[in-house]
């Protein structure tokens, strides 16, 4: 019953208590915002900080209830709870929804943005293809992503050492629900599983999968490094999140809390790439020097990277072809400006 009156409240414009979100003399705003990872790791660190932002510019008004990965379901029920408005704010990853907004899976093309993860974040803040037209594909869903921002550039763990595509060759790897994600593994011959984080690390241990890809900091915090015996510095993508919110619930804030809400998110790109930098520093160290649980490190040369990167190619016909409801056009303007970015 509880749920059914925070939908309601929600689609009445408000939500939570704030019923005109903004205005009056004293009141009070309670918002909740889910992520996807647990207490420590990038994503929870952000909402934790937004919300503390968000408290002290408001005086105290603005209450934000951070919930860590698992508080309210697993990745796809976020989905469904920001979209309904049962949560005002979420950290998504576009890989989680992949089947609702086609043109979202443009981040589970390998080698497309700039080795430089401080070029990606620019790119990332200043795309015109990601923050107005995927945006508006969003909307379409009652989403709308304010931000997206990158949290390192993606690494391969493995029982067996991955230096060549052929070592993927029938190799079961663990993936995101992406279509595309799929397609991309299916191109170096892997046979990808997709899977919630949650229950990786015992596929991990026990070899229903063999590997999978995350930023170093999340291959450490979530000890995944204890169940493989590789871990091989690729950098074949990044790994993208957005600050999402309930669009009506967005719309519907007045124009004091809505600058306070625009202002936070512009703020905190600097913020979270400092802590994802710091985080995946960190971890790197810790797994190398971690002599209870030896993982080798194996760093691809460019000439390797480059037989990947030829393997990856194709999947971006398939993303236009089978993926795209618009052709690509988002895919082509986007490399536009990567290009223009100098890489």
């Amino acid at each position: 019953m509880l749920f059914v009156v925070s939908i309601v409240l929600a689609a009445c414009g408000g939500g939570n208590g704030d019923e005109n979100a903004g205005g009056s003399e004293g009141q009070t705003y309670n918002w909740k915002f889910v992520t996807e990872e647990v207490d420590g790791q990038v994503q929870y660190e952000y909402a934790e900080e937004f919300a503390k932002r968000m408290k002290e510019k408001s005086d105290g008004a603005v209450n934000i209830e951070v919930y860590e990965f698992g508080g309210l379901g697993s990745e796809t029920d976020q989905v469904e709870q920001l979209q309904n408005g049962a949560v005002e704010m979420a950290v998504m990853s576009p890989g989680f929804t992949g089947n609702m907004v086609k043109e979202g899976q443009i981040f589970a093309l390998h080698f497309l943005f700039p080795d430089s993860v401080e070029k990606t974040q620019q790119i990332l803040n200043d795309s015109e293809a990601l923050n107005k037209d995927l945006r508006a594909k969003y909307e379409e869903h009652s989403i709308s992503p304010l931000s997206y921002w990158t949290e390192g550039a993606m690494q391969w763990t493995s029982s067996k050492e991955i230096s060549e595509p052929a070592d993927f060759q029938n190799f079961k790897m663990r993936t995101q629900t992406s279509p595309l994600i799929l397609e991309s593994y299916k191109a170096y011959g892997a046979d990808p599983t997709p899977m919630s984080w949650s229950e990786l690390y015992t596929a991990l241990d026990r070899g229903t999968v063999e590997g999978q890809e995350n930023p170093i900091f999340f291959i450490g915090d979530a000890s995944f490094y204890e169940v493989q015996d590789y871990m091989t510095i690729s950098n074949h993508n990044n790994y993208v999140a957005m600050t999402t919110v309930n669009t009506d619930w967005y719309e519907g804030l007045n124009d004091e809390m809505k600058t306070m809400v625009d202002e936070t998110v512009t703020e905190m790109q600097e913020w979270v790439f400092e802590e994802q930098k710091a985080q995946n520093e960190k971890w790197l160290e810790q797994i190398k020097n971690d002599d209870e649980n030896p993982t080798e490190i194996v760093e691809l040369t460019e000439e390797q990277r480059k037989m990947f990167k030829e393997k990856a190619m194709p999947v971006r016909d398939f993303y236009r072809s089978d993926v795209s409801t618009v052709d690509g056009q988002i895919l082509d303007k986007l490399q536009e400006e990567i290009k223009a970015a100098g890489e």
